[in-house]
């Protein structure tokens, strides 16, 4: 049993808040009931999204709705809070956060106090000054963002197929991919793959009307899956006639033009940023000690350095990397480890309130998987390389072991095997994104957004 009442705060609700609370409700059972133990999570959203199907979420693969796991079903044992902390004052065991009622309520910031911290805020994407980059481009974390660029880019094919400007046509069916990494490549490749199929009901788009281009700043792309396995993904990309040009950079996006590092310009109308994540700025607003990264130093136990009662894991932790030949290299920011460091770090919080040892969190990383679209992906497990339908059915198998609740499971394999019978959905409905447009102009007001400024390029 615990020493003593703890309230532990759980700040944010992704990988490894959501698990880290969810293995706590479980070893700590009795004692939440009891009310000896008390488990806060504080999360902007309602939900947890399993990213590595954001891809296939874009394609039209799986349900947003089977994306997301709902917090408040998982954790019945804890309390969950929809809102943002702001600021955390460790030395005095205290957390600022508002809520989705904080303006209406008009009393400001409110403050939560807590025994037991565990930080778990994520990453925010990692952003450059780039002129027009804030205006026009769209990023690849979230479910919504995921949707909202399936919408885009079949309302894209809408406007070539209309338009009779030959300008418009082609900045509407130019792509642009920013970031090789698993989220830029998943997500072009997955895109792609749908809108070549979507074509066939244009009378007047094929598939090599459209111009879809990855920029990378760095001499690979999808460096997880080893040299050889990126090598073989670039060939695969632009047999698909897909653009990949290495070491590139953005320069510029205003104008509705990606003007590239190299020279090139390409008027278009999508610019995807999915060019690396930096540490949640919450991170910054504590008193907690941190990298130079600007990421909270732990121990091998997920332990804070050097500071007790305070944990953290996931893409805002460096934590060390016990099982690297290399001193002081710390663990990969991915899901692969989030969850293995959820699992420890629960652990840990028990053993700490029942006075026992802790653990060191021990993972050696065993590889990755990615898919390239319908039948096509890259693998580099324990040793073994794969490429092909092998590896997209490993990807499939290991990601459907991996998505939270039996629920989940089952749902995401019911819509896998009627894809596999039926045909795609090709439907946008980018009205979704502002739904009260329509009302607003009957009633005589203004759309909510000018067609001239949507950011997303929208028409």
């Amino acid at each position: 049993m615990v020493k003593e009442r703890a309230r532990i705060l759980v700040v944010g609700g992704g990988y490894v808040g959501m698990y880290t609370a969810l293995r706590l409700q479980k070893k700590l059972k009795p004692e939440i009931k009891q009310g000896k133990v008390e488990v806060t999570v504080v999360t902007p959203d309602s939900y947890m999204t399993y990213q590595p199907f954001l891809p296939e979420a874009a394609a039209g693969s799986i349900s947003p709705r089977h994306v997301v796991v709902p917090l408040r079903r998982v954790l019945d044992g804890c309390r969950v809070v929809v809102g943002e902390v702001r600021s955390i004052d460790h030395a005095k065991r205290t957390a600022t956060f508002t809520t989705l009622a904080t303006e209406d309520e008009g009393a400001g910031r409110q403050q939560l106090a807590y025994d037991e911290l565990v930080l778990a805020p994520g990453s925010v994407s990692r952003t450059l000054p780039i002129p027009g980059l804030a205006e026009h481009a769209i990023g690849f974390k979230t479910v919504e963002e995921a949707i909202g660029l399936r919408n885009h880019v079949i309302e894209q094919m809408d406007i070539a197929s209309s338009t009779r400007d030959p300008a418009v046509r082609d900045a509407a069916l130019t792509f642009v991919f920013v970031g090789g990494g698993y989220a830029g490549v998943e997500a072009l490749a997955e895109l792609e793959d749908m809108a070549r199929y979507a074509s066939r009901y244009y009378h007047n788009v094929r598939p090599e009307d459209m111009k879809w281009i990855l920029v990378e700043a760095s001499d690979r792309i999808l460096p997880e899956v080893g040299e050889e396995m990126g090598r073989y993904t670039v060939s695969q990309l632009r047999r698909r006639n897909i653009d990949v040009r290495l070491h590139t950079r953005l320069e510029s996006c205003a104008d509705r033009t990606a003007l590239l590092s190299d020279g090139a310009r390409f008027p278009t109308r999508t610019v995807v940023w999915t060019a690396g994540v930096k540490p949640n700025p919450v991170v910054a607003a504590t008193d907690l000690p941190l990298t130079e990264r600007g990421r909270l130093k732990c121990t091998a136990e997920l332990q804070i350095e050097g500071t007790p009662h305070a944990w953290a894991a996931g893409d805002a932790a460096a934590v060390p990397d016990v099982t690297a030949d290399t001193p002081g290299t710390e663990t990969a920011p991915n899901a692969q480890h989030a969850l293995r460091q959820a699992k420890v770090l629960a652990e840990n919080i028990a053993r700490s309130l029942h006075g026992e040892p802790l653990q060191t969190y021990s993972h050696k990383y065993v590889g990755s998987v990615a898919s390239l679209g319908l039948h096509k992906g890259v693998a580099h497990v324990y040793g073994r390389k794969l490429k092909g339908y092998p590896a997209w059915f490993m990807h499939r198998v290991y990601h459907l072991s991996r998505v939270p609740t039996f629920n989940r499971k089952a749902r995401v394999l019911a819509e896998w095997t009627l894809s596999g019978l039926f045909k795609r959905e090709i439907v946008s409905l980018g009205s979704l994104e502002h739904p009260r447009a329509e009302f607003e102009l009957a009633a005589g007001g203004k759309p909510p957004v000018d067609s001239d400024n949507d950011p997303k390029g929208s028409s």
